[in-house]
């Protein structure tokens, strides 16, 4: 039977028969909500408290159904030591397709894209009903069984193609290694053609609403990303400066 939490110390889990979640949440008191009402509902609960621990459970074996030790993971956003949208961006790139469940107090629309298009296969803003989760997780282990799991579509602009699940990235046919925070920024972007972004805006979408620092940081990245895109960066073709607003692409 899974232990209720789990630490950086003791990360094997012992498998159950019943179908296993994982509970990634930092609030002690709706982790303990989650775990009476799935535990009720027949589903063995292993938890974890912080992202470092989360990914140390998820990447203690491989990434296939077969062995894996959970069926679906519960995912809140803002998370100690690496956030859930690197969690699930990171799982997706090696390949793993478990499903993911992300449960935050961010609830604009905005938001929900990007989480889904990171990789996310269902999302569910706080403050939620409980009878609603139980019964998405219900559809997302069915979904899993029959292997009908959604894909999450490429992301394409002329020569520039982005795909999600695998977090890559080619230019005119050709593979660039973008960072994580790169990544973001460039999956931001082309999921909304066209759409002038400020500074703040984008700082608190890829950077999180906590980030503390100079603004002219996200100069840098769109800096170092035009590099990496352009052809000549001095004259942008994708990402290109609105001046007196910020960034557009395309």
């Amino acid at each position: 039977m899974f232990t209720r939490e789990l630490t950086n110390s003791s990360p094997k889990v012992e498998i159950g028969q019943m179908s296993r979640i994982l509970v990634v949440e930092d609030e002690n008191l709706i982790r303990e909500m989650l775990v009476m009402a799935l535990e009720a509902e027949g589903f063995a609960i292993a938890t974890a408290a912080d992202g470092r621990t989360a990914l140390t459970l998820l990447q203690s074996s491989e990434p296939t159904f077969g062995d894996f030790p959970f069926d679906l993971v519960i995912l809140d956003l803002m998370l100690p030591q690496i956030n859930g949208l690197d969690i699930c961006r990171l799982l997706r790139h090696q390949g793993n397709q478990v499903p993911i469940l992300i449960l935050s107090a961010k609830g604009s629309e905005t938001d929900r894209v990007l989480g889904l298009e990171v990789g996310a296969d269902d999302y569910l803003t706080k403050p939620f009903s409980m009878r609603e989760l139980v019964a998405r997780c219900r559809a997302l282990l069915r979904r899993q069984r029959l292997g009908v799991l959604p894909q999450v579509p490429i992301l394409q602009f002329k020569d520039v193609t982005l795909y999600p699940q695998e977090c890559r990235v080619t230019v005119r046919a050709q593979e660039v290694n973008l960072s994580p925070k790169e990544f973001r920024l460039l999956e931001l972007f082309m999921t909304y053609p066209r759409r002038v972004w400020s500074r703040e805006q984008l700082l608190d979408q890829v950077w999180g609403a906590d980030f503390v620092g100079d603004s002219k940081t996200v100069d840098v990245h769109i800096r170092w990303l035009r590099e990496k895109l352009e052809k000549d960066p001095s004259h942008p073709e994708y990402l290109v400066t609105v001046r007196g607003f910020g960034y557009r692409f395309g």
